[in-house]
């Protein structure tokens, strides 16, 4: 009988011992989950901030400088814009030698013609206001304004002829963007448009502050050129109302202002 000890194989992961030594080498030459090793890949949540990231700076860049996302905050440009719309200003509208014409609806920084200089508010705020702004997210500065020009430099201005209706340079004009039931304008004026300046005023002519509020004022309710944000082309939200900004040819009729020299500002 066969007494001596059989020689068996031991099977490496039921010894203890050789289990606890794998695990520390592993633990040695492993990396944390959070980590990239190397040649590895980014962790997903990392990539999604990374990509998120790149968006936002994107639409950032975009929105300063050829399309921005602009709330409507009011109805003073009803019916052709309704409150909560979300219109794509184009910012490159006017950069290459083109200005605001008659009909235009354009957004404008009010200040100094408007609203008066205010003081700097807090500037971490202000960013993050300014970039929810930008992305159409949320109400514009109170500087900003939408209105359309209805007088570009030397036009004359005037409301109203004997039938109710605005003239400008001596032609009547048929509004049929303003909303149904408003008079063209309640205060009589006549005005000429000075040399870079536009005249304004909003399409619901009885719930809007434009030009007409402000002939009192430095400037004389008058909009510097050099104000204008942009034109504001599309409504983008809700889809419901997804469509480019009605243009109208009421101004079409209206010939070129009279050669500038002979006064400007208001008449009356």
């Amino acid at each position: 009988m066969d007494t001596e000890a059989q020689h068996t194989e031991r099977d490496p992961s039921s010894d203890p011992e050789e289990g606890s030594r794998s695990a520390r080498v592993s633990e040695a030459e492993g990396t944390a989950p959070d980590e990239v090793p190397p040649g590895g890949t980014v962790p997903s949540w990392r990539r999604t901030a990374l990509v998120g990231g790149a968006c936002v700076a994107f639409l950032m860049l975009l929105s300063h400088f050829v399309i921005q996302p602009f709330l409507i905050p009011s109805g003073s440009m009803e019916p052709t814009l309704q409150v909560g719309d979300r219109i794509l200003v184009n910012k490159l509208a006017y950069r290459f030698g083109e200005e605001p014409a008659r009909g235009d609806v354009v957004v404008f920084d009010g200040t100094g013609s408007f609203v008066r200089e205010q003081p700097p508010g807090d500037p971490v705020t202000g960013l993050l206001h300014d970039g929810a702004a930008a992305l159409g997210l949320a109400e514009p500065d109170e500087t900003d304004f939408v209105k359309r020009v209805v007088g570009t430099g030397g036009d004359r201005v005037i409301c109203c002829d004997k039938d109710g209706r605005l003239t400008v340079n001596g032609v009547a004009v048929t509004e049929r963007y303003v909303m149904p039931g408003d008079q063209p304008s309640s205060v009589p004026f006549d005005i000429v448009v000075p040399t870079d300046r536009l005249w304004v005023m909003g399409d619901h002519r009885g719930q809007s502050s434009d030009s007409r509020d402000h002939l009192g004022s430095p400037g004389g309710g008058m909009v510097p050129v050099d104000r204008v944000v942009g034109r504001a082309d599309w409504i983008a939200w809700p889809f419901g109302r997804w469509s480019t900004v009605p243009a109208t040819d009421a101004f079409g009729a209206v010939p070129v202002a009279p050669p500038a020299g002979h006064g400007a500002g208001p008449h009356g």
